[in-house]
């Protein structure tokens, strides 16, 4: 092919995307849409997602909104950690992140161009209450109300977080996750929060990864609040976010109409055979379980497994029979973030599996803890869904960051991004092919944005973010993915 061709219709392309996210009326037309999917289904109709599949992308509150003192917005743990010396790359806070707080409907109109039909946002829990209780900030609900009723004017479902790691700093002075009257808080704010969004919201989440803001905030140190605990006081702040989580689902049933769907959006442990024999496919499917004992097992079981019990120890958290009830509460979907996977062998053990470690010279993606594992895309909804009895799943992030930056022309070519995206959704599709009950994919992210202890010196947006001027520019992994959806195939 000539090459100087193949860069001109590579620039006409990309100026039509641009175009089109610049302007909300011009979104892709017709015609192209057609062609596209149609030039889709010649490629490889073996390769089609299933009619109606749910294609979105995801952000979070903290992570995009930046006005974080605007309309009676209180401070949050992130806040606080943020500002502290030392630990953010490059000292970034949120303060300003993409200030889609006020620039949401540009964003909206990004959506609309790459032709998602939903859109995963969180709510920040202190913009709805200050002081984490109390009187609710009506001017934080309305700003939500602005946001959910200008996705329903584009033909974009909203997909609402309840809480994804902002928790409330007046919380934190009061123990934080460590003190059970949180887990309280959380269902009395998710339930009202819901109330307000109802008929507005079919789809809540309650909250964001547990095993990340529990692990790395309170088990850790580079995670708000960055506390280090150890031993059964980590346990017992793990067990009452679970216990939130239960209670959340059952406030939310309570100031919904029926219709209203109920999950969480849990980042797995997502478990794969080292290959496709079935004594390590079995092993796989024992790891599904143990592996993620600690959250989504008890989550889908109301108990914890024996062996995990007896792992812990005297680490063990305290909790009664009706901790277990409230935390199995039933839900509707599961959400699964995705983003690498573990492999692992059959092992004449107690546990009857072991893990294969990554050796040096595995590939990684820029960001060094997404080992590149497409293969868990395939085997992490399936082996949860057959393990745990899950029947309908949600992959509620899945994407990576990128070191592209824009050339000369002032395109961002970020071709790591595109692979990526090309084989985890690959092997998405075979999954569901192969029974995976996968009802849709939000993509992570929308936007570059404020990547938490790495500031923003990684990007996961398949839109570039000049931070300092706020314009947002697609990248070529934008452009992929919006023929993904017009085709809904790979």
């Amino acid at each position: 092919m000539n090459p100087q061709l193949s860069r001109r219709r590579f620039t006409q392309a990309i100026g039509g995307l641009l175009a089109a996210c610049a302007v909300p009326a011009m979104a892709t037309s017709p015609g192209r849409a057609a062609s596209t999917a149609a030039a889709a289904k010649d490629a490889g109709a073996r390769f089609a997602f299933p009619p109606g599949f749910t294609w979105g992308t995801a952000t979070a509150a903290y992570q995009i909104e930046g006005a974080v003192k605007a309309d009676g917005r209180g401070e949050s743990i992130w806040d606080v950690y943020a500002h502290t010396p030392g630990k953010i790359v490059g000292g970034a806070t949120g303060d300003v992140a993409d200030d889609s707080y006020h620039h949401y409907p540009e964003d909206i109109a990004l959506m609309r161009a790459l032709g998602v039909g939903a859109y995963r946002f969180s709510v920040a829990w202190p913009r709805i209450f200050p002081q984490g209780t109390g009187q609710p900030n009506p001017k934080g609900v309305d700003y939500y109300k602005r946001l959910v009723d200008a996705l329903h004017a584009a033909g974009i479902e909203p997909y609402c977080t309840l809480y994804h790691w902002d928790l409330p700093e007046a919380l934190q002075r009061k123990g934080g996750w460590q003190n059970r009257d949180t887990a309280k808080a959380f269902a009395d704010y998710a339930g009202y929060m819901a109330g307000q969004l109802d008929g507005r919201v079919q789809h809540f989440m309650t909250m964001n990864e547990i095993s990340t803001f529990i692990g790395n905030g309170y088990g850790g140190t580079a995670m708000a609040p960055g506390l280090g605990l150890k031993g059964q006081a980590l346990q017992q702040a793990r067990h009452h976010a679970l216990l939130g989580h239960g209670l959340a689902v059952q406030a939310i049933r309570a100031a919904t109409n029926a219709k209203t769907k109920v999950g969480s959006a849990e980042g797995i442990d997502a478990p794969m055979p080292a290959f496709d024999a079935p004594e390590h496919v079995a092993a796989a499917r024992k790891a599904a379980v143990e592996e993620n004992a600690g959250y989504l097992t008890a989550m889908h079981t109301g108990r914890y497994t024996d062996l995990y019990l007896k792992t812990l120890g005297a680490d063990a958290p305290k909790f009664t029979p009706e901790d277990m009830r409230i935390i199995g509460s039933k839900t509707d979907f599961q959400g699964l973030n995705i983003y690498t996977g573990n492999y692992y062998i059959a092992a004449d053990n107690e546990r009857g599996y072991e893990a294969v470690p990554f050796p040096s010279s595995y590939p990684n993606m820029q960001s060094s803890w997404i080992q590149f594992a497409p293969d868990a895309m395939y085997w992490g909804p399936k082996l949860m869904a057959e393990a745990l009895g899950i029947s309908d799943i949600y992959i509620t992030e899945n994407g990576t960051s990128s070191t592209a930056a824009p050339d000369a022309e002032g395109r961002v070519l970020d071709i790591d991004r595109v692979m990526f995206l090309r084989q985890y959704l690959g092997e998405l599709q075979r999954g569901i092919v192969d029974g995976a009950p996968v009802r849709g994919y939000f993509l992570w992210s929308l936007l570059d944005n404020f990547e938490w202890s790495r500031g923003y010196s990684e990007r996961f947006g398949i839109t570039y973010v000049d931070f300092a001027t706020q314009k947002r520019t697609p990248k070529l992994s934008s452009q992929f993915y919006r023929d993904v959806i017009a085709g809904n195939a790979i």
